[in-house]
């Protein structure tokens, strides 16, 4: 079984040029589809399935919406030149109240590709210079450019999918 390790104890090395902007910025446009991709077809049932009580595949999929918020505000935070990143909220209370199993995958989807165009058409419109500023990530502790962060962002949308893989695998 495929095993990962926890997300808030991944660490980062930013030490790649920001001329691969436009590759990171692809890998994060896609998201969606690959989300998409992973759920469909999936029953009910495993789509609310928990493994060790932990989120199930919806909520791993309202999460990655509930997020693009935070990444709103850390674009303008990036732009208002803010010494530190907007912080995330660690305990995920947006998340944990939102109750997506509840509610219908496919809303849950549609919500998060119009979230995910709108982070990355504000992204696509961002000059050299605007890509070259640097704030500090909170969580981290380390200075990022906005290519850093679409990277880490990245990384972060494909935990979760990977937690959706081994959740549906466990079926």
């Amino acid at each position: 079984m495929l095993k990962q390790i926890k997300w808030i104890e991944r660490k980062f090395d930013f030490n790649f040029p920001s001329e691969i902007f436009s590759s990171v910025l692809e890998r994060f446009r896609g998201t969606p589809a690959r989300l998409e991709e992973l759920v469909k077809g999936l029953s009910g049932e495993l789509l609310i399935k928990k493994i060790n009580n932990k989120w199930s595949i919806q909520e791993h999929a309202g999460h990655l919406f509930d997020l693009e918020e935070l990444g709103e505000r850390r674009i303008d935070d990036f732009l208002k030149r803010a010494k530190i990143l907007t912080p995330a909220d660690i305990n995920n209370r947006k998340t944990n109240e939102a109750n997506y199993d509840s509610k219908d995958i496919n809303d849950i989807l549609l919500k998060f590709r119009k979230a995910r165009e709108s982070t990355v058409s504000r992204l696509e419109k961002l000059n050299e210079q605007e890509l070259q500023i640097t704030s500090i990530h909170p969580r981290l502790n380390q200075k990022m450019r906005i290519v850093d962060w679409v990277y880490f962002m990245c990384e972060h949308d494909d935990h979760h999918l990977t937690s959706i893989r081994i959740i549906s695998a466990s079926n």
